[in-house]
């Protein structure tokens, strides 16, 4: 019994589960497993480091778009009198962004509409109504069908596609281009793969054109070069040919066979006048020239982020424009496949709608005529602060930029003591100029002229 009395009682054991011997393959997972942890923990620097054979250790930083490094030190600037000259933008008389009624209502309509992939070569009623707006309507090009017209990524854009077609068709390409232009203007037909030429055009003595050193740069080029020319508005000097002198070169580069490029970025923005800034580019299709152009809608309509453009060919017969037409296509479909169809909607709406036409008329005139007035009124306060130089230019030149003929030293003493901002070339965007801050501007470069 005692025996018994010492024994304690237990609870039921739990019955231990036999564990399962592991098979041949889940030990070889286990074995190459932790071999690669093991290994991936020991090479983990050579792995982050030498996980290619590509690296960019030798990408050097690239300089600062002298434009946007304007606007930057303009933002910093704290001086309540800062002016910024430098933006290639549309500005109201209170330095503030415009949106065009006519946009505007525009918009509203395009809101109706979906979302898809436009067609390679773009919305077809834009470019239907950009070849009207610079061809005019009864244009013969546009009744013979030998326009090949496309959307493009706004007036860049166009160049780039322009110059990628004549990298691919004209062997050994040069354009030429004038002294000076849009700075963009090089390094888009270089990365295209052509060689860049150049002739005289801006004359720094009476900042006007050089036309006879124009002419006979002109005259030098070997036969059938392509040519760059600004259709209006020149950029960055404001200095434009007058129609005689349109005329001339018209005759010029067709007894030499050249081929013709017209950017057009400021058609109605330049005189306020739609048809009469178009006159070089008809002038020279009406002179028998089958050119090529380059729009953008950027200024003229006030559609700087919705980036619509169009790029112009033109064949000699609607065979040849068919041709074309479809190597553009293949041209486009590996750089963008297709380009954005809200800015070239707005377009098409206003351009296809008489009374929202006749508003944007309205409306492109106003700006031209504003960006006159500004330039007038500098030139008025440049007299009225004491300044005796023969400021005509500022008024002779037209569009929003102008070339001031101030020096690389006068413009950084404008920038680091006047808080004025403008690139070191003298050019000014006259859009930077309004009624409250003319007078500052007037009597800050008459300081530093008269140095």
């Amino acid at each position: 019994k005692k025996k018994k009395l010492k024994i304690k009682k237990k609870g039921k054991k739990k019955k231990k589960k036999k564990k399962k011997k592991p098979t041949m393959l889940s030990r070889l997972i286990q074995k190459s497993s932790t071999s690669l942890s093991f290994n991936l923990l020991r090479n983990t620097t050579t792995l982050q480091s030498n996980y290619s054979k590509i690296n960019w250790d030798n990408i050097e930083m690239g300089p600062e778009d002298p434009i946007l490094g304007l606007s930057l030190a303009y933002q910093k600037d704290n001086n309540p009198k800062k002016i910024n000259l430098g933006v290639g933008a549309y500005r109201d008389d209170d330095g503030k962004p415009f949106v065009l009624k006519s946009v505007k209502a525009a918009q509203g309509l395009v809101c109706e509409t979906n979302h898809e992939y436009a067609p390679i070569v773009g919305v077809a009623d834009f470019r239907k109504y950009a070849a009207n707006l610079i061809f005019g309507e009864d244009s013969q090009v546009i009744k013979d069908k030998r326009n090949v017209t496309v959307q493009t990524i706004s007036g860049t854009g166009a160049l780039r596609v322009a110059g990628e077609f004549f990298g691919r068709f004209v062997p050994n390409g040069e354009i030429s281009l004038p002294t000076p232009s849009w700075a963009n203007h090089n390094p888009i037909f270089k990365d295209s793969g052509l060689k860049l030429g150049n002739y005289r055009y801006y004359n720094p003595e009476n900042c006007g054109l050089d036309f006879n050193g124009m002419l006979d740069d002109l005259s030098q080029k070997p036969e059938g070069s392509i040519i760059l020319l600004h259709a209006c508005a020149h950029n960055p000097t404001g200095v434009d040919p007058t129609p005689d002198q349109w005329k001339e070169i018209s005759a010029l580069t067709k007894e030499k066979g050249h081929y013709v490029l017209f950017d057009c970025a400021y058609q109605g923005f330049a005189s306020g006048d739609p048809n009469k800034d178009a006159f070089a580019v008809r002038h020279f299709i009406e002179d028998g020239h089958n050119i090529s152009l380059c729009q953008s809608f950027a200024k003229n309509f006030g559609l700087y982020g919705q980036r619509a453009g169009a790029f112009t060919i033109i064949g000699k017969d609607q065979e040849e424009a068919a041709r074309i037409e479809s190597q553009l296509k293949i041209l486009i479909r590996p750089m963008y496949s297709n380009p954005p169809k809200f800015g070239a909607q707005v377009v098409s709406e206003i351009l296809s709608d008489q009374n929202l036409t006749e508003t944007w008329k309205g409306e492109v005139k106003g700006m031209a005529d504003r960006i006159i007035r500004m330039r007038q009124l500098l030139v008025d306060n440049l007299k009225a602060a004491g300044s005796t130089r023969n400021w005509d230019h500022v008024t002779n030149q037209i569009g929003m930029f102008c070339f001031t003929g101030l020096s690389p030293e006068q413009c950084e003493t404008l920038i680091n003591d006047y808080s004025i901002y403008l690139t070191r070339n003298g050019r000014i965007s006259i859009a930077g100029i309004t009624s409250n801050n003319v007078e500052y501007l007037a009597e800050s470069i008459h300081k530093v002229t008269s140095n």
